[in-house]
């Protein structure tokens, strides 16, 4: 068999782009954070990274999985730049007071549960960084370590956490 990967999960709002509120509904307001080279080590040490994040302003109707795909497409693009790739992109398009309970809005564990799935990935080698105890909640139900940074702040302060 063979060897298991290992990942960075990594939340999106308050992470690697700046928070503005509850949701960005619009390309203007998304402000993509200075994380180029702390992901760049992480990616240089063998690690995937995946974004998995909440996005139930779709749900509302508040944007649409067009203006969603073109946040991330940009945010691909300006990583891309700085020799940072992304392995995927997975993101929870509900919210329970418009579509009911799902098994992939964070802090359920679902949106990493299928990165680990896709991509065999051994938790027990992997982290999530999230702002927001959810995230937290999120990766420890999927058997990864959760890493809890204020909002904005840069990932290089929590570089020595990862292995």
């Amino acid at each position: 068999m063979p060897d298991k990967n290992k990942a960075v999960f990594l939340d999106r709002d308050g992470v690697l782009n700046q928070e503005m509120g509850d949701y960005i509904r619009y390309m203007k307001d998304f402000h993509i954070l200075d994380n180029f080279a702390a992901l760049k080590t992480l990616q240089d040490k063998g690690y995937m990274l995946i974004i998995a994040t909440n996005q139930g302003g779709l749900a509302k109707g508040w944007y649409t999985e067009e203006g969603l795909a073109e946040m991330h497409n940009e945010l691909k693009k300006q990583y891309k730049a700085h020799g940072v790739e992304f392995t995927d992109v997975y993101y929870c398009p509900h919210h329970p007071d418009f579509t009911g309970p799902c098994d992939c809005r964070k802090p359920k564990p679902g949106l990493l549960l299928r990165g680990i799935a896709e991509y065999n990935i051994d938790p027990a080698q992997s982290y999530f960084i999230g702002d927001r105890e959810r995230d937290v909640e999120a990766g420890t139900a999927a058997g990864v370590k959760g890493i809890l940074i204020d909002s904005d702040q840069p990932i290089s302060t929590i570089l020595d956490l990862i292995a």
